[in-house]
């Protein structure tokens, strides 16, 4: 039920984002809004604003839409006002009304991180600064403290703490009597310590945690930005691993999805908060990929309008987008099924 309850609320927040910022941009630009709808299926409620919109509440709390007019989506008695019709726009506003739900998404994941940096923080994987001691483990019997700089292991200097755990792992493995070397305000120490194989987790286990890092507003903010483009960088390295099949990527579905939002939900506030970041940063760039069906196939169209100064025939655009959107849905439940696998598995 966490699960359920956890995706449904991942979902809500990721799908109204991304309709807003279509339909804010849409409103911005004159484009008449017909309806702005979250969930599927029939209406279980609804209202008019006084722009004339129609906000819809459906049955199934999955998915979402922004119907605007000029998009052969016009239900019966419903009218296009004089220039209120998205196809009537130029490229330019049209490219901006399909490319700022993405951008909200990508916005929001900011928000997230931000909050995440100044309200909670994160740890500190840069540097090798003790901090926590695990009791009863190695580091505590031999005498490290909290705030110590461990500067080498066996002779073997580390700058970071991935780097540092690796050489202590492989040192410990090959003989597990290892020579740290730290720094201690002014001192620089040496300890001698026996690593020997933890009994639950089968491997050396110094018991050290890192340092917890957090930031004022404004560099939690310059940080947000930072970490987000690195994320989006990964995100890219894995799509051309996977369109390449050069390393294996692993691809999660709704089942999956739900999966982990009950995890991070029941780990506590800012861990559900920094995975709604990931989801939302996920979802903005996914739609940004130029794949029929996806706001960022639309984008190709509108662009390679902006370039010839011609628009592709609408009728052929249709049977593309929908063709990718047939090849979407037979992913999704591919996917899907993989899940549901793993989960029984």
């Amino acid at each position: 039920m966490v699960s359920l309850l956890s995706f449904l609320l991942v979902i809500a927040i990721c799908v109204l984002s991304h309709e807003y910022g279509h339909y804010k941009t849409a409103r911005l630009a004159g484009v008449q809004v017909h309806e702005f709808a979250f969930g599927m299926g029939p209406v279980i409620w609804q209202t008019r604003n006084s722009a004339g919109t129609l906000w819809s509440v459906r049955i199934f709390p999955i998915g979402g839409f922004v119907r605007l007019a000029g998009m052969d989506e016009e239900k019966p008695g419903e009218h296009i006002r004089d220039n209120g019709s998205f196809s009537d726009k130029r490229a330019l506003p049209r490219f901006f009304i399909l490319f700022n739900g993405a951008l909200s998404n990508i916005l929001l994941a900011i928000i997230l991180t931000a909050l995440l940096l100044y309200g909670h923080g994160i740890l500190d994987l840069q540097s090798t600064r003790i901090g926590e001691l695990m009791a009863g483990y190695p580091a505590e019997n031999a005498g490290l403290r909290v705030g110590d700089v461990i500067t080498e292991i066996n002779g073997t200097s580390v700058s970071n703490w991935p780097e540092m755990s690796n050489q202590i792992k492989k040192e410990a493995l090959e003989d597990n009597h290892v020579v740290i070397n730290l720094s201690r305000g002014k001192e620089t120490l040496d300890f001698h310590v026996t690593i020997p194989l933890d009994k639950e987790l089968g491997v050396p286990l110094l018991g050290i945690r890192p340092a917890f890092l957090r930031f004022s507003l404004p560099e939690a903010t310059m940080k947000a930005f930072s970490y987000i483009f690195k994320m989006s960088l990964e995100w890219l390295k894995g799509i051309y691993f996977l369109v390449t099949n050069s390393a294996e990527v692993d691809i999660t579905g709704p089942v999956g999805i739900a999966s982990m939002a009950g995890q991070a939900a029941r780990s506590g506030f800012w861990s559900f908060l920094s995975f709604l970041a990931i989801i939302n940063l996920n979802l903005g760039l996914i739609n940004l990929f130029p794949f029929p069906g996806l706001d960022g196939g639309r984008l190709v169209f509108v662009f390679l309008e902006m370039i010839t100064g011609r628009r592709v025939p609408e009728k052929i655009e249709n049977y593309i987008h929908l063709a990718g959107f047939i090849l979407l849905i037979a992913l999704i439940l591919f996917v899907t099924w993989k899940d549901i696998l793993r989960v029984f598995q």
